[in-house]
């Protein structure tokens, strides 16, 4: 009589164990129904389901004899075997098909404790962790790797409830001073081809319009209108145009001055070097001015950019700016066009900001990301980075660090 069973060997890794593994299987005659392997940090495990004829007790003598005799009991490699019951399989087969969800913990270190919570979090929400993968560089979590401390999670389960998780995960991170993102699995999760940045606060770590303002002497009055603005506190457009108004007159010659000394969002160079060599599209999408998306454009290069033209007249700015104003709703349909025109699905698309203007952007994406974000945006996006550099975008992609710096 056909039996089903599962047979779990681990031990030191060594050159050859699968290779002696696959012959005792053909020795003992045995049928492969499924497999799989996980090495690290020196130790290997196996998991194989096969239909053997002899019971658990009696394939597991023969297994270890031919495995003895490979010299593989020698090198440590321990070999349970188990009777697969209805129940057990039914269990198994429910298992593989509960949709899998990936937690990522992001932190320039992380902190003790951490396992624990993200541990309860699961058990929490009745999800399994189903495998742990350390994404960053460097000797150790515990000490600052060069582009932070990363670690990613497989989590299985039956539904969740998806909002709920992640405003626990958000307030775990609040609490230990980390990210956590969750996303859930998919096919087009390994295959995106687009990603589009906010500008201003994301790709730079400056507000452009509150440096027109400074160079114009009217910084207070615009700076106050556009913090009320990113809270999403006032409409955009509106807001736009009053801080707008209020640069009438400025000499074009700022604009350069203020080009050339914008300072990049530290991580972003990194970032763009690895995107452009891995294929995606880049755009900036951005409620600022074309002049500063241009000179991003140039300098980090930027497949495409979309913004708001400034009027000029005479050398001098005239306070107006040339329709459509680049609002929320425009950014969302420029991540949605820029799609479409490629022939690429929505699911394949990300979408980085800051603001509030950004939220729907962000919401339309595959991936929506706030970074830095202000509270409000935190909130509402469904993937945030508050604690690294922009390139830490590139974790919540599921790069390994290894694997970029082979690019």
């Amino acid at each position: 009589m056909t039996q089903r069973l599962l047979i779990r060997a681990g031990g030191p890794d060594h050159p050859g164990q699968l290779a002696a593994l696959g012959a005792a299987l053909m020795e003992c005659q045995a049928r492969l129904v499924d497999i799989h392997q996980h090495s690290a940090l020196g130790h290997v495990a196996f998991e194989m389901l096969v239909n053997a004829e002899v019971g658990a007790n009696a394939f597991k003598s023969q297994l270890i004899e031919h495995l003895a005799a490979k010299g593989l009991a020698q090198r440590g490699l321990a070999v349970e075997v188990e009777a697969v019951t209805a129940d057990t399989g039914q269990y198994l087969q429910a298992q593989a098909e509960m949709p899998r969800l990936i937690l990522t913990l992001l932190a320039p270190r992380l902190p003790s404790g951490i396992l624990a919570d993200v541990g309860e979090l699961a058990a929490s929400h009745g999800l399994s962790v189903e495998r742990i993968e350390r994404l960053s560089g460097g000797d150790s979590l515990d000490e600052q790797p060069p582009h932070g401390a990363c670690v990613e999670f497989i989590l299985r389960g039956a539904a969740v409830e998806l909002p709920r998780l992640r405003e626990q995960a958000l307030a775990l991170g609040e609490r230990q001073g980390v990210d956590v993102a969750i996303q859930e699995d998919s096919l087009w999760r390994r295959h995106p081809r687009l990603i589009c940045f906010d500008m201003d606060s994301t790709l730079i770590q400056a507000e452009v319009i509150d440096e027109l303002a400074r160079r114009h002497g009217v910084y207070d009055e615009v700076a106050a209108v556009t913090e009320r603005s990113m809270r999403g506190e006032l409409d955009f457009k509106q807001s736009f145009r009053e801080r707008m108004a209020k640069l009438e007159g400025l000499d074009e010659s700022v604009l350069r001055e203020i080009a050339e000394t914008l300072p990049l969002m530290d991580g972003v160079e990194r970032l763009m070097t690895h995107l452009k060599r891995l294929g995606y599209r880049t755009a900036i999408i951005s409620g600022g001015f074309t002049y500063f998306a241009r000179y991003l454009q140039e300098r980090l290069g930027f497949d495409e950019i979309h913004a708001n033209e400034l009027v000029i007249h005479a050398g001098k700015i005239t306070g107006e700016v040339r329709e459509p104003i680049i609002d929320a709703e425009r950014k969302a349909w420029w991540l949605g066009e820029i799609a479409r025109r490629e022939g690429w699905d929505m699911a394949q698309t990300i979408a980085v900001g800051d603001g509030a203007n950004d939220l729907k952007m962000l919401e339309s994406a595959g991936l929506g990301i706030a970074f830095r974000a202000k509270p409000l945006v935190r909130q509402q996006a469904r993937q945030s980075i508050n604690t690294l550099g922009l390139d830490a975008v590139l974790y919540l992609l599921g790069y390994h660090e290894d694997e970029l710096t082979r690019l």
